[in-house]
């Protein structure tokens, strides 16, 4: 996404966020989102407020390696760990059986959308934070998608406690990831292409 260069400053900030329970304004691999520790209900009670998303709407957690999908999901299929490797754009993916992740981020049938980053920022923040991160869009629920760091609101930038520096002079606009439900049993359906 952007050639610029990670500030240490900036992943400290943002970590220094996480771990107090604060939300932060990132970039990703897909568009900006709002951020905060996904094993910290608190911290998602602060996204669905700033956010005005409906608590039934469960959140998505983004990971640096595969190799933590099993601290996070009861079984994965060995069709997830193929997907992944196979898909050149980034892929959400909603597994049954969330486990080790506040209960608040996880969706009412027990199921917990993840994607693998492959993001600079992301991948350091992530590394050095050993914990999932909350991944939702920078937008009040029910507005456009910001696809661009310029496209945030204010009060969505007043509203969490730490802004990255990192990609905000990038304008190459963002997209969503495509979704996958997977089952189990290794059945999946794409929700979004």
């Amino acid at each position: 996404m952007s050639n610029s260069f990670i500030n240490r400053e900036d992943i400290n900030q943002a970590l220094e966020t996480l771990k107090n329970g604060g939300l932060i304004l990132y970039p990703t691999d897909t568009i900006w989102g709002i951020g905060c520790d996904a094993t910290n209900p608190e911290a998602i009670e602060k996204v669905f407020a700033l956010k005005g998303r409906d608590k039934s709407k469960s959140m998505l957690i983004l990971l640096h390696n595969d190799n933590q999908l099993a601290s996070y999901v009861k079984d994965i299929p060995e069709v997830a760990y193929e997907m992944i490797e196979a898909m050149d754009s980034p892929l959400t993916i909603i597994y049954s059986g969330a486990k080790n992740i506040a209960p608040n981020a996880v969706a009412e049938d027990g199921s917990i959308g993840i994607r693998i980053v492959n993001h600079p920022f992301c991948q350091q923040l992530l590394q050095r934070f050993r914990k999932p991160i909350i991944s939702t869009s920078a937008n009040i629920s029910g507005e456009p998608s910001a696809l661009t760091f310029e496209d945030i609101t204010s009060s969505i930038k007043n509203g969490v406690d730490y802004i990255v520096e990192y990609g905000q002079k990038d304008h190459q606009k963002g997209k969503p990831s495509m979704i996958m439900k997977l089952d189990p049993s290794g059945k999946f359906d794409f929700l979004r292409k």
